[in-house]
């Protein structure tokens, strides 16, 4: 597995990032988790790079963008934004709080289950308790989006696209940080599984994928 790289600064200003720098005045708990996350290893299929975090959603903000890669194909792609207010946040109820957006194209089959959303947003909670991670606070929305195409794109298929937004609040541990790696983990999790990667752990028999869209699942 290879390692998560990333960067952080503080945006409570409005004011720009600073590529890789480390901004040495943010709390002693923030950079703590931030180093978890860029210390944290995930599977070779994915590719992991840092990005700008949003402003103003918090004083502190830690992003990272992730995809599953298949040849020169993304078979899944998404974000993770990991923010932190040292006074806390009542909607939180805690100090740090998980963003993702995730999305992935589905074959015609699973874009007609009527349950897709229901069983999509149980992968994003699964994942997490199958890392025995304890949060709270969980919300977001499952969109099923579909394209058709005419004239001179008519040749294309149609295609539908699986969108998951959620935000959760992890759980402080020991000095207040939540396992934030952990937490990284198991969204990639989410993400291989959106893809239809079989899981890392082979003996976990529990987790269904979505089918690859490059021919048939590997035994």
């Amino acid at each position: 597995m290879a390692p998560a790289q990333g960067q952080y600064s503080d945006h409570s200003d409005g004011t720009d990032s600073k590529e890789g720098a480390e901004d040495r005045s943010a709390p002693p708990a923030f950079r703590s988790a931030v180093e978890a996350l860029r210390s944290a290893r995930v599977r070779p299929e994915l590719e992991v790079e840092p990005t700008r975090p949003p402003q103003r959603l918090a004083p502190y903000a830690y992003a990272l963008e992730a995809a599953v890669v298949d040849g020169d194909e993304d078979l899944a792609d998404g974000r993770l934004v990991l923010l932190h207010d040292p006074s806390g946040h009542e909607a939180w109820k805690g100090t740090f709080r998980l963003v993702t957006l995730v999305r992935a194209e589905l074959e015609p089959e699973m874009a007609a289950d009527p349950l897709l959303p229901e069983v999509c947003w149980s992968w994003l909670t699964g994942a997490l308790e199958a890392r025995g991670l304890a949060y709270g606070e969980a919300s977001g929305t499952v969109t099923r989006a579909g394209s058709h195409y005419f004239g001179a794109l008519s040749a294309r298929r149609p295609a539908t696209q699986i969108e998951i937004r959620a935000s959760w609040t992890p759980r402080e541990g020991r000095g207040g940080i939540p396992d934030v790696a952990g937490h990284l983990v198991a969204w990639t999790d989410l993400l291989c599984q959106l893809a239809g990667l079989p899981p890392s752990d082979a003996a976990d028999a529990t987790v269904v994928t979505l089918p690859q869209r490059r021919g048939p699942q590997a035994p």
